[in-house]
């Protein structure tokens, strides 16, 4: 149903996270994000200067969305100059950029509870998901598995991911909503197929987590990982990302699994009200944010193998997006205040299991 050891672990998880601080990419992205965080106010130069923050895997569609928007948008203001900035990265180390001051006038989240941590901060106003079609939720998705040619492994659902030796590559549960998802729909899977019993989807989580020896920064890092530097047998990532990838990226190379039972992941929108106030981009950051839900725009989802929230272009793309049966993680955990609380708060359920291995 769509709707949708050499080091402890603890060890090298320090040691992931302390090295995707000071990568390559951090510092290019910090140098394309500097260039529009001065937060000065647009009107003033005649001139719009957006900055979308946004989750890594996302960074594909944004880049071909934003000119897609400028035409419009100057079509619809002739004359009018405007420009956007991407800033990509894991969606809750995101999240907490911007609640610490980077000037972003919008954020395209995977996680609702990345938007709410910028509504507590006051950044984000409360009525944002009001102010927009669907719950602010443009497109949605689901978590698979990628796999390399022929299904060597012969992995079909999510109950192989506990085998032996098997090497699984995941996004950080702690720092990326796509990593968060995987963790959850696999708990979930586990919770159905073991009728409710939290002690055996704690059993089965723990053996999938003792399968990721190294869990990446964020979703598109998780990738490179398993597709160009050829490490694990599996990743476990969004549906957009694994069509990317065996469609675009390397044809051939790789073949989509998709399980019987998965969780429907939400990909939330909002403007950061308190910024887009002071640099005098409210109207136009409100305006880019509503063109998500334009025909091109949820055509160019469906490009990228994101569900368009539009029934009808959803069905015109129906052969691309097998029919799966999921669940929301709301239904099935609670608010994204609870999930983040009991799972992936330090000491949580993730924390425990993740050490015990």
């Amino acid at each position: 149903m769509i709707a949708q050891r050499p080091l402890s672990f603890a060890a090298l998880f320090g040691a992931v996270l302390a090295l995707s601080a000071c990568s390559p990419k951090a510092e290019e992205q910090s140098t394309q994000v500097a260039a529009s965080s001065d937060g000065s106010a647009a009107a003033s130069s005649g001139s719009i200067k957006l900055l979308n923050v946004s989750y890594d895997v996302a960074r594909d569609f944004y880049k071909e969305y934003n000119p897609l928007f400028i035409k419009a948008y100057q079509a619809k203001n002739p004359g009018a100059e405007i420009s956007i900035q991407q800033s990509h990265g894991g969606s809750s180390k995101q999240a907490l950029a911007v609640a610490n001051g980077l000037q972003a006038d919008v954020a395209t989240m995977n996680q609702t509870s990345d938007i709410e941590l910028l509504e507590k901060k006051g950044l984000v106003k409360a009525e944002w998901r009001t102010r927009l079609p669907d719950n602010a939720v443009p497109f949605t998705g689901t978590t698979v598995f990628l796999v390399r040619k022929g299904n060597p492994k012969q992995i079909r659902d999510w109950a192989d991911l506990a085998k032996d030796n098997l090497q699984i590559v995941l996004a950080n549960p702690k720092t990326s909503g796509n990593g968060r998802y995987a963790f959850l729909g696999a708990f979930g899977y586990a919770l159905k197929t073991n009728n409710g019993d939290e002690a055996k989807a704690k059993e089965f989580t723990g053996k999938l987590l003792k399968n990721t020896p190294v869990l990446e920064n964020g979703g598109r890092a998780a990738t490179t990982t398993f597709t160009q530097r050829n490490i694990g047998d599996v990743l476990v990532t969004f549906e957009n990302e694994a069509n990317h990838v065996s469609r675009n990226l390397a044809p051939g190379q790789f073949e989509i699994v998709y399980p019987s039972y998965t969780i429907l992941s939400e990909s939330p929108v909002a403007v950061v009200d308190s910024v887009a106030g002071k640099k005098g981009s409210q109207a136009a950051a409100e305006e880019y944010l509503k063109y998500l839900w334009s025909e091109p725009a949820q055509e160019l989802a469906a490009k990228f193998y994101m569900r368009p929230s539009n029934p009808a272009v959803l069905a015109k793309h129906k052969s691309e997006f097998p029919e799966m049966e999921t669940f929301s993680p709301n239904q099935v955990f609670g608010s994204w205040e609870e999930i983040m609380k009991k799972y992936f708060a330090d000491g949580g359920l993730f924390d425990q299991l993740a050490q015990k291995q």
